[in-house]
């Protein structure tokens, strides 16, 4: 067995710096919390649109999307890797595997940042300390936290996934906001109001944030128009 110890750090010849200065903006962590069907997937998705039009190098992590492979659950890694492993690496919505998945996510995210990249990440998060363990993680300045603030009702209201309707009849347990608690920001960097505004709206929002702490500048004047078929499809986070 290898010991911890024995595991080194190596550094890169390419440095943040260099791959900063090639991406011609600083890499950082837009992360968006709040509850299922706050917007947050959606919003992420715009701004993703946005910084790429504007010819920023970005990239989202969608809760649902890295539950399908980094953090696939038991049922999904039994078909794969066996019922031994399946139990002992996947993922289900307990506590501690929540806990779990938002490590592996800020992992991941700040592997982006070190790249030069802006990482969104799309997640509910519910758990403040889990939340803070990744800011933690990250350099001052790096962590931005999205507080998606959309009323229960609005988000039970719009139920993309039916997944509040099945809480509500006692098919799913443990669901955030039922009966499991959401930890809302205390000091957010930023408070998005998504029930009375559009997704690019609230996207304008972020980006006017990365420009007044200098980690990005859109070049909106040399916008590349993509066409519509090719736009990403948006989903209620």
């Amino acid at each position: 067995m290898v010991n911890d110890t024995n595991v080194k750090w190596h550094e890169h010849q390419v440095s943040r710096d260099k791959r900063e200065s090639l991406n011609g903006h600083k890499g950082c962590v837009i992360w968006f919390t709040g509850l299922s069907g706050s917007g947050k997937s959606t919003i992420a998705n715009a701004l993703d649109h946005k910084l790429y039009q504007y010819g920023i190098h970005s990239s989202v992590l969608d809760g649902d999307n890295v539950r399908h492979t980094l953090n696939a659950g038991p049922g999904m890694l039994q078909e794969t890797h066996g019922e031994e492993f399946s139990k002992r690496f996947g993922l289900g919505f307990s506590a501690i595997d929540r806990e779990e998945n938002i490590r592996r996510i800020g992992a991941v995210a700040q592997l982006f940042a070190e790249a030069g990249i802006i990482a969104l990440t799309a997640f509910i998060s519910p758990y403040r300390i889990d939340r803070d363990r990744v800011r933690n993680s990250l350099q001052q300045g790096e962590f931005i936290e999205v507080f998606v603030d959309t009323p229960m009702a609005v988000c039970e209201e719009r139920d993309p996934k039916g997944l509040y309707k099945k809480a509500r009849a006692g098919l799913i347990r443990g669901f955030t906001g039922i009966d499991d608690p959401y930890e809302a920001p205390l000091e957010p960097e930023l408070t998005l109001s998504a029930a009375n505004k559009t997704p690019d709206q609230l996207a304008d929002e972020v980006i006017a944030y990365l420009e007044q702490k200098g980690i990005c500048r859109p070049n909106r004047a040399g916008v590349t128009v993509i066409p519509a078929e090719a736009q990403p499809r948006s989903a209620n986070g």
